[in-house]
C-alpha cells in the first residue's frame, strides 16, 4: 500500500497551526493523540441533529443516539475480534476500565494473602488500583520485572505463580519503553495455572492489530483519545464467563433490571457495567475515529510509525551522551531518553519555543524511573500523522538545544 502520509495529515486541522512562529510538530501520541476532521464533524452532528439520552427515550432523536451507540459497541467488537458485543464494556478510559477489574474480580475472586502478580514496566493506572484492593483485602501484590533493556523476564513468572496467585496485570506496549510484550506467552503460563490476565493496552491500540481471541485474554482495556477518538470514553473488553460472576461496578440507572426496597436484580451484560448516562457524544466520535482507523489500516499505521522509530533511533543515537531507555528487539513508535549533564524539562521547554511538542517527566511510571536510578527523562511518540521531515526538524533542535543547555 502507498502510505499517503499528506492526505492523512490534512484530516487534522490543529497540525496545520504555527506555534511560536514555528510549524507545530507534534510528537507526544502516546500521551493522546490529535482528532481527525472525521471526529470533530460527528460531535457536531450529533448535538445539532439527534441528540437524546440513550435507552430510555421514546423519541426519534433518543432512538437515533441509541442506534449510533450501539453501532459503536459492534464497531469494538469487530476491532478486537471480541466473540460477543456482551464482552464490550464502555467506561470513561482505559483507567477507569482497570479500576473496574481491580474493584470487582478482586470482590470475587480475591481473599487475604492472595497474590496479584504486576510487571514493573506498568503505567501508574495498572498498579494502584491493584494496591488499592490488595490492601483492602489483605492480599500481596508480587512484581514481576524487567531487564535493562526493558525485556520482560518471562523466564521468572512460571516461579512468581504460586497457588495463591489470582490474576497477572500486564500491558501490551509500555508507554516508556515502547516494548512490546509477548502476551500470548504471558497468557499460556498463566492459563495453565489457571490464573485470569489483565492487559492494558492503552498504547497498543492504535498501533498494534489487536486480536483479544487469538491473545486468549481475560480482560483488555484501551482508551478512545489513544486511538484518535475524544476523551472521556473507554473500553473494557472481558471474557463473558468472568463478566457473568463479577459484581457491579457502580450502581444507578441502566445497570439494573428491577429495583425495590426489598432489593435489586441486575441487567444482563453488558449494560451490567454501564450504570448512568454515558458519554454518548464522545462515544460517536469514538466509532468516527474507528472506521478512519480501519480505512487506513491499523497495521498500515504501524507499519509507517515503525519506519519512524527506526529512523529516529538511528539519529538519537549519534548524539554523544544520550541514552536511550528501552531497547527491545519488538518496539512500538516511542523513544524515551537523557542526556548527559541535562534535564529534560529543561530540553523540552526549549524544544517547545522551536515549534515541537515532547513529553517530559516521569510518565506516570516511577518504578521504571526507579529501575534506572532517574527521576524523569524525555518521550517522543508517534501517530498515523508524522514524517521523517518533522523527525528531522526535532533533531535539528534538540542539537540547537543541547548547544544552549
Amino acid at each position: 500500500m502507498n502510505y499517503d502520509t499528506e492526505k492523512i495529515r490534512a484530516y487534522f486541522p490543529i497540525l496545520q497551526q504555527k506555534v511560536y512562529n514555528k510549524p507545530l510538530v507534534y510528537l507526544d501520541t502516546a500521551a493522546s493523540a490529535q482528532k481527525p476532521v472525521q471526529v470533530l464533524l460527528k460531535l457536531e452532528q450529533l448535538h445539532n441533529d439527534y441528540y437524546g439520552n440513550i435507552h430510555r427515550g421514546a423519541h426519534y432523536m433518543a432512538d437515533k443516539a441509541t442506534l449510533e451507540y450501539e453501532e459503536v459497541r459492534d464497531k469494538v467488537k469487530t476491532f478486537i475480534n471480541a466473540s460477543s458485543r456482551k464482552e464490550i464494556i464502555f467506561t470513561k478510559g482505559a483507567t477507569e476500565s482497570i479500576n473496574l477489574v481491580a474493584s470487582s474480580f478482586c470482590e470475587k475472586y480475591v481473599s487475604e494473602d492472595d497474590e496479584i502478580i504486576v510487571s514493573e514496566m506498568e503505567h501508574h493506572s495498572n498498579i494502584v488500583p491493584w494496591q488499592i484492593n490488595a490492601e483492602k483485602r489483605k492480599a500481596k501484590i508480587v512484581k514481576l520485572p524487567f531487564n535493562d533493556n526493558g525485556l520482560l523476564e518471562i523466564e521468572k513468572l512460571p516461579e512468581l505463580i504460586t497457588s495463591k496467585t489470582r490474576l497477572i496485570a500486564v500491558n501490551h506496549v509500555s508507554n516508556v519503553l515502547g516494548t512490546i510484550n509477548p502476551i500470548s506467552e504471558i497468557v499460556k503460563i498463566a492459563h495453565k495455572a489457571g490464573i485470569a490476565v489483565m492487559v492494558d493496552g492503552a498504547q497498543a491500540s492504535a498501533h498494534l492489530k489487536i486480536n483479544v481471541q487469538e491473545l486468549d485474554v481475560d480482560f483488555y482495556a484501551f482508551s478512545a483519545h489513544k486511538v484518535y477518538g475524544p476523551n472521556g470514553v473507554g473500553v473494557l473488553y472481558g471474557k463473558e464467563k468472568w463478566l457473568e460472576e463479577m459484581p457491579p461496578y457502580q450502581g444507578g440507572g441502566q445497570m439494573i433490571s428491577e429495583v425495590s426496597f426489598n432489593g435489586t436484580t441486575f441487567n444482563e451484560l453488558p449494560y451490567k457495567f454501564e450504570a448512568g448516562t454515558p458519554n454518548i457524544t464522545n462515544l460517536a466520535g469514538f466509532g468516527a475515529a474507528l472506521d478512519l482507523v480501519n480505512e487506513i489500516g491499523v497495521e498500515n499505521i504501524g507499519r509507517h510509525e515503525h519506519e519512524l522509530l527506526e529512523y529516529a533511533t538511528q539519529q538519537l543515537k549519534n548524539i554523544e551522551g544520550l541514552r536511550i531507555y528501552g531497547e527491545a528487539p519488538n518496539k512500538s513508535g516511542v523513544i524515551c531518553f537523557n542526556i548527559n549533564g541535562i534535564h529534560s524539562y529543561d530540553l523540552g521547554m526549549l524544544i517547545d519555543k522551536m515549534g515541537i511538542a515532547i513529553r517530559t517527566g516521569h510518565h506516570c511510571a516511577d518504578p521504571i524511573m526507579q529501575h534506572f536510578g532517574i527521576s524523569a527523562c524525555a518521550r517522543i511518540s508517534f501517530g498515523m500523522y508524522n514524517t521523517k521531515e518533522e523527525i528531522d526538524l526535532f533533531m535539528q533542535a534538540l542539537n540547537k538545544a543541547i548547544l544552549m543547555l
